[in-house]
């Protein structure tokens, strides 16, 4: 087990996400840094790519291509850092990931999203990690494969999570 006591407050966010892109490398290919597009919140996004049979260890998984996509906004007005930390499959457009931002103050600070294309289909209260970004990225990528394997499908639509997971307990 990894433990960061780095003092959050002096947290650069460049450097940051260098060392989450680093981090992302043990999992994923092609993984690289990039500017936030203007519709993200936060300076940057970490993305890699992944090969989701390998990744969740299921020969059968319906699709061959995916990605990883971190992002930190350290600067907040609550007081947490914002991130959002997806996996998104572009050939059934689905995003499953956790945001910790200030939406949907009705689930509390963090929760888990599930997408179908640009249509937001279930949020879930998820739990709050108050530690080292670097150590919210560690137990969030333990815990994808079980956010992708709790969504529910109908057909080839996402429509929800199995909130009997243990992600949900």
């Amino acid at each position: 087990m990894v433990v960061f006591l780095a003092n959050r407050a002096n947290l650069q966010s460049k450097r940051l996400h260098d060392r989450i892109q680093q981090r992302l490398s043990a999992d994923c290919d092609n993984v690289r840094r990039r500017r936030a597009e203007p519709r993200e919140a936060g300076p940057y996004r970490v993305v890699g790519d992944v090969n989701p049979r390998q990744f969740l260890g299921d020969d059968d998984y319906p699709v061959t291509a995916a990605r990883v996509e971190i992002g930190f906004q350290l600067r907040t007005s609550d007081p947490y850092e914002h991130y959002w930390i997806n996996w998104i499959e572009p050939d059934r457009s689905l995003l499953v990931g956790w945001h910790q931002d200030d939406t949907h103050h009705d689930l509390g600070p963090v929760h888990l999203q599930v997408n179908d294309g640009s249509t937001v289909v279930a949020h879930e209260r998820a739990q709050f990690i108050d530690t080292h970004p670097l150590d919210v990225v560690e137990q969030r990528i333990k815990s994808l494969q079980d956010a992708i394997r709790a969504v529910n499908w109908e057909g080839e639509r996402p429509i929800g999570f199995d909130t009997s997971s243990s992600l949900f307990e």
